[in-house]
């Protein structure tokens, strides 16, 4: 491994923990300034911080990060945003799969990885809000580096205005880097968040994009900078419009269906979940995702 990827390793961890920390500040920020509505009597939610580790088959360093969980706030319901920097080598099954996925021969030669990244899901208190997935990410191995992520934006009461504003700031953010990003990641994300036993998008789509290595990692990495950039004006602005409208057993019950349907994703498909529990991250940290409270018909 070079002393330049080193560098640029740091770079991206560095990166996404800059970003967890605008996120977590813009988020309590919200919170105190949520002075009417429905929940307007409860205290201003606050993030608990936990140091995540991954665990290694010998008992080694094998890298962790922090889970950072809101609960029961006025406005979100609950939301976590991790961030993690991991490493060691793959087990068998991660192994194949990354062979198999990006068509590395040699992996069982030499199984050694890194991982870098954010990851975000947020669920709202107002069922007029709706909830939220953002990651963005790094990957390294011998045989190469990748950048993924996106986000995707999951109401259960959907707002035309508000799936046109969110979609209008991703197309913002990834036109500064080529006019044919944005249709290229939008159909993925159709295509990626799509529940086939359900028949069904998860939500109303956003972005997304994976294995992404064009040769020039500066490049690379300042388009993942900007999707991760992308994210609060996309969805800081839907939060302050919604919060305060008012709501009933109707509303409510449509929001926990619709976290049945967020969780059969997350953990029936999900790339990110399988992957972390796979390679022995932090359980916990890993089903963060998962909402506080869901139901099925």
């Amino acid at each position: 491994m070079s002393d330049q990827m080193d560098t640029e390793k740091q770079r991206a961890s560095a990166w996404f923990r800059e970003l967890r920390d605008q996120i977590v500040a813009a988020f309590e920020g919200l919170e105190d300034s949520h002075a009417e509505g429905p929940f307007a009597d409860q205290a201003a939610g606050r993030f608990e911080v936990t140091e995540t580790k991954r665990s290694s088959a010998d008992g080694s360093d094998a890298g962790g990060g922090l889970m950072s969980v809101m609960r029961g706030g006025r406005v979100f319901e609950k939301v976590g945003v991790n961030v993690s920097t991991v490493y060691g080598e793959l087990g068998e099954r991660a192994q194949n799969a990354m062979a198999a996925r990006k068509g590395l021969p040699g992996m069982k030669e030499d199984p050694r990885f890194w991982a870098s990244g954010i990851s975000l899901v947020a669920h709202m208190q107002n069922p007029h809000c709706p909830a939220v997935h953002m990651n963005t990410r790094m990957f390294w191995t011998p045989h190469g580096w990748w950048f993924g992520g996106g986000s995707d934006l999951n109401p259960c009461l959907e707002y035309d205005e508000d799936t046109a504003h969110f979609h209008g700031v991703q197309k913002a953010h990834c036109d500064a880097h080529g006019a044919d990003h944005y249709p290229r990641l939008k159909a993925w994300a159709d295509e990626y968040f799509y529940i086939p036993h359900r028949n069904r998008a998860r939500g109303v789509g956003g972005i997304f994009l994976d294995d992404h290595n064009t040769g020039d990692w500066a490049a690379d990495f300042a388009f993942i900078q900007d999707i991760g950039k992308a994210f609060l004006p996309a969805f800081v602005p839907l939060v302050e419009k919604r919060r305060v409208d008012s709501f009933g057993e109707a509303e409510k019950d449509a929001q926990l269906v619709h976290r049945g349907l967020y969780a059969e994703y997350n953990l029936v498909y999900d790339r990110g979940t399988k992957f972390g529990l796979e390679t022995g991250h932090d359980a916990n940290a890993v089903l963060m995702s998962l909402p506080p409270l869901a139901k099925w018909v």
